[in-house]
């Protein structure tokens, strides 16, 4: 920002006045194949035909060490952090870092911000949260100190207004976001929160724990106000669809045993719909896809074992899948579009995918940065 990319108070606005509000191709048609080249994939019967990821075009890295979670913003932006304590703001299409914060101690471990919002949130191994502006006199606009350990889940009200954060140290709390007022606190014995996000519409907001729980929390009076039937594995991140029916959680787990993604309902059973398999190490991420016209209602999920696959939503086939060789463990996954997901990496840094349909449905790397 201004010349350099280390300052926290530089201005975005001209960067960000330059991102266009470009649609994506739609995809016609659909079927249901693997379309990695990795022996892993040969050995599971996948297609195996060599994939194109050897075209991707390669960027200047936007962190210096692993990315540990990534969102989208709007358009062509998106929001990092890493273990380089640093937050990057860059545009995934051209591959431009447009601006870099730097004011965290320790690793950053979460980003989010509201859809079309011009303020990003991040949490970190220092034990605090922080908001960042993105327009005007952007940098650092408040802080959120409070927990006493690692700060692992962050979720905003869809009005901006509210910010709940979640951490090892078994805590829940509630902020004002203007003000950087904690206006609750709630402890429950074991929860080592993973992640958190919230309702669309809805006061409530979805956690999810080392202690294999998926909980519903009422922010009104921060109490849970719904848990869910108990998992068999750590559940490592969640999701909630945009209609506000359905969520998403993943699990920890090795050799195939575990690394599920499960829908649940959240309007009329609460009970689990349906199972996604196929991973076999740990699956960190999983999220909606936005709806595209001849795209059916889809999934992504992301795990250590390099993969990123596309589920349909309702018959829980999976439609495609990439491997991300040589990036270690995928860390996070954003949903830019109905077609373009953001993958950060503990190896390669952040990865754009791009559902595209040849002979099949293809999810292809376009680009890394």
């Amino acid at each position: 920002m201004d010349g350099d990319p280390s300052n926290p108070r530089g201005s975005l606005c001209h960067c960000l006045s330059t991102l266009s509000d470009k649609k994506f191709a739609l995809i016609p048609d659909l079927k249901t194949h693997c379309r990695c080249p990795c022996a892993a994939c040969r050995a599971e019967g996948s297609m195996g035909r060599p994939g194109r990821s050897a075209a991707a075009e390669r960027h200047s890295p936007a962190h210096t060490d692993a990315v540990t979670c990534v969102a989208a913003v709007r358009a062509e932006l998106c929001v990092s952090g890493g273990k380089d304590k640093s937050v990057a703001v860059c545009n995934w299409r051209s591959g431009a870092v447009l601006g870099r914060f730097v004011s965290h101690e320790h690793e950053v471990t979460k980003v989010t911000c509201t859809h079309d919002s011009n303020r990003v949130f991040s949490a970190s191994r220092d034990r605090t949260v922080m908001m960042w502006e993105l327009h005007g006199t952007s940098g650092l606009r408040q802080r959120f100190p409070g927990h006493d350990l690692v700060v692992t889940g962050l979720a905003v009200s869809p009005d901006a207004s509210r910010l709940c954060t979640g951490s090892r140290d078994n805590t829940v709390r509630k902020w004002d976001v203007e003000t950087g007022e904690c206006l609750c606190r709630a402890a429950l014995s074991r929860n080592l929160v993973t992640h958190l996000c919230w309702v669309p519409g809805e006061p409530y907001v979805i956690q999810t724990s080392e202690d294999k729980t998926i909980r519903m929390w009422d922010s009104r009076e921060l109490r849970v106000a719904h848990t869910f039937p108990g998992k068999q594995h750590i559940q490592t991140s969640c999701d909630v669809s945009q209609d506000g029916r359905y969520c998403l959680s993943s699990s920890s787990g090795f050799a195939g045993e575990g690394c599920e993604a499960t829908l649940w309902d959240l309007r009329q059973t609460r009970s689990r719909v349906r199972e996604y398999r196929g991973h076999l190490q740990t699956m960190a991420s999983c999220v909606f896809l936005p709806q595209g016209p001849a795209l059916p209602p889809s999934i992504a999920t992301s795990s250590h074992d390099s993969k990123v696959k596309v589920w349909d939503r309702d018959t829980g086939a999976c439609l495609a899948t990439a491997c991300l060789q040589g990036a270690g463990p995928l860390a996070s996954l954003a949903a830019c579009d109905s077609s373009t997901l953001l993958c950060a990496s503990f190896h390669s840094g952040i990865h754009v995918l791009q559902l595209r349909h040849r002979e099949e449905l293809e999810l292809e790397e376009v680009a890394v940065l």
